[in-house]
């Protein structure tokens, strides 16, 4: 089956000099065990961390260290990776090994690493603006999702009391009412100073957060 490179270029809007580097960065080692994208996807990982990094500094000039790493280890990951190749429909246009030449399902972990490699080969072939532009594009919509994600509050809570005290939160459900179906959980939060804060939530964990957030509220802390 033949692959047609040109569908791919017009989809993301990149034409490439260099024809053979595009084709060897989506060719898995299965396929082709000495010229294959393992080292190119190498260099992509690097690159997407870069202009991901780069950009949330950008939009979160003033906040935390820890925040910042939050957001970007789920900017960078190979679930994200893996979404953005789907966006494109990588997969029609990587090569790994199929014997009997049909249509196979391509690993996931492979099409993410396809990713990684792609914006090596833009990187190689487009230079840096170029690569630059591409990420941000596809990446803008997980971008925008960053910007309203923020940390938990239990996360919150727990940093702030192993910081303060080097302890962490107490936890304790108080009542479980309501029908089965449809309980009721009250769940009371206390550090290791404090009175228990208490919340309700329709689980435990939702529960928890409830209370880790009146914790917070409360103290002036969220």
């Amino acid at each position: 089956m033949k692959i047609n490179y040109l569908n791919l270029q017009k989809k993301i809007d990149i034409k490439f000099k260099d024809r053979k580097l595009l084709i060897k960065s989506l060719t898995h080692k299965s396929f082709d065990k000495s010229n294959n994208n393992e080292k190119i996807e190498f260099l992509g990982d690097r690159v997407l961390g870069l202009v991901i990094a780069k950009k949330l500094l950008e939009i979160y000039p003033n906040e935390k260290e820890g925040i910042l790493d939050k957001k970007f280890a789920s900017l960078v990951n190979k679930k994200t990776c893996l979404q953005i190749a789907k966006n494109i429909n990588l997969e029609k246009y990587m090569l790994t090994f199929n014997p009997k030449n049909k249509k196979v399902k391509i690993e996931d972990k492979i099409i993410a690493d396809g990713c990684e490699a792609l914006i090596g080969c833009i990187y190689l072939d487009k230079g840096f603006s170029v690569v630059e532009n591409f990420i941000l594009d596809q990446w803008k919509k997980k971008i925008e999702e960053s910007i309203i994600t923020q940390i938990d509050a239990k996360t919150k809570l727990q940093e702030f009391s192993l910081k303060k005290y080097k302890k962490l939160p107490i936890y304790k459900v108080i009542s479980n009412t309501g029908p089965r179906h449809k309980p009721i959980l009250k769940v009371g939060v206390m550090l290791a100073d404090s009175k228990f804060y208490t919340a309700e939530g329709s689980s435990k964990k939702e529960a928890e957060q409830n209370a880790a957030i009146k914790y917070l509220k409360n103290n002036e802390l969220s």
